[in-house]
């Protein structure tokens, strides 16, 4: 895989599709890695340029050791657009990609046709227990944060009823790296775009999950009704949408962005 490095990230990444299309870069949840995305690459990668890539602090991507905050999240993002030579692309990013997405939306707005912001909030939960999970997981490591993780990620149907898909984003939460793990904990636990909506002048579209336990409906009205031109959009899955409910995502991305 290739490895973009600026001598303070190194970010693994990868395309898929010819180059000639139009550019669409897919950011991943905290805990998983790009490879989260193999749903949307399959289906999109014959009408865009798929750029995916590992978080920093997330799978085969380095993970400077202090905490991290959300401009370096989405500079590492115009970095890597810059390093390949992308003047402007659509995005697709979920829980904090869609962090990472806002900061695009605010700060770099002329990069990007659209942006897709999914099962995502304007500030994810509160500091102090953001704060408390960073230091769970530096002294403990990731394995209290697996036993949890797949009833914040899936309904109680998709989990009975897709064992090995649980299991497989499960592991690879478990192998990732504890301290890249508590230092994006700690860049969400700062990371608030609520007074910055307004500002936002690129077109947006908001993906929901019915059932989210932790980025609610409620949560993303809240970003639709202060982003000038956004688009409100419900799926019937929890937090990983894009994998709970691939083909409704898929017809989603397809529907808003549209490359005419």
């Amino acid at each position: 895989m290739p490895i973009f490095d600026n001598q303070e990230i190194a970010l693994n990444y990868a395309t898929f599709g010819d180059s000639s299309n139009p550019a669409l870069i897919f950011s991943n949840s905290l805990g998983t890695s790009y490879h989260m995305w193999q749903p949307q690459i399959d289906a999109l990668q014959n009408a865009y340029f798929i750029i995916c890539y590992d978080t920093r602090g997330h799978g085969k991507s380095s993970a400077p050791t202090g905490r991290y905050n959300l401009d370096q999240l989405g500079q590492d993002v115009i970095n890597l657009l810059d390093y390949l030579n992308i003047d402007k692309a659509f995005f697709c990013g979920i829980s904090m990609g869609g962090m990472t997405g806002q900061w695009l939306a605010i700060n770099h707005p002329e990069r990007f046709h659209h942006l897709m912001l999914c099962n995502t909030a304007a500030k994810i939960g509160n500091e102090a227990v953001w704060a408390d999970r960073a230091q769970l997981v530096r002294e403990q490591g990731l394995d209290p944060i697996v036993a949890t993780a797949a009833s914040r990620w899936f309904t109680a149907s998709f989990i009975d009823n897709y064992p090995d898909v649980v299991k497989a984003l499960s592991d690879a939460l478990a192998a990732g790296s504890s301290e890249g793990y508590a230092s994006c904990c700690e860049a969400l636990s700062v990371a608030d775009t609520r007074e910055q909506l307004q500002d936002i002048r690129v077109p947006v579209t908001v993906l929901v999950g019915s059932e989210d336990p932790v980025t609610t409906v409620a949560d993303g009205q809240y970003m639709v009704d202060h982003i000038p031109n956004a688009t409100l959009a419900i799926i019937d899955a929890s937090h990983i949408s894009n994998i709970e409910q691939p083909e409704a995502f898929n017809q989603l991305v397809r529907q808003y962005l549209n490359t005419q």
